[in-house]
């Protein structure tokens, strides 16, 4: 099987054929992660209910905590309005970041200034 023709027709994929990926806890609305999806992983994602991404590093699929034991139980899915972003809402077990975060966005927070 393969992703549904018409969600192909709405994803806008960069030239390497990926769209980004948004990754939220569906209860709290922190946003965890961002990783990078192709059609395959989208299909894996919506068909099997667990988030599967595509390593731009490895050139492979990986299925969020299948080694780490670190899960991401997808809750649903969106695309935004232009099509080119995915917006997953998960139920996280453990940490999200390959850091050992809860999220990827814990460790590097920049200043703001005002006008």
């Amino acid at each position: 099987m393969s992703l549904d023709p018409a969600i192909a027709a709405r994803l806008k994929r960069t030239a390497d054929g990926l769209v980004p990926a948004v990754v939220q806890q569906h209860d709290t609305g922190e946003v965890l992660m961002l990783a990078w999806m192709d059609d395959e992983a989208l299909h894996r994602t919506l068909t099997t209910g667990r988030a599967t991404y595509w390593s731009r590093s490895r050139r492979a699929y990986w299925v969020k905590g299948e080694t780490s034991g670190h899960a991401q139980h997808v809750r649903s899915v969106a695309l935004d309005c232009d099509g080119d972003t995915i917006l997953l809402k998960v139920d996280q077990v453990g940490a999200a970041c390959h850091t050992g975060d809860r999220t990827c966005f814990d460790a590097d927070q920049l200043a703001v200034t005002s006008a």
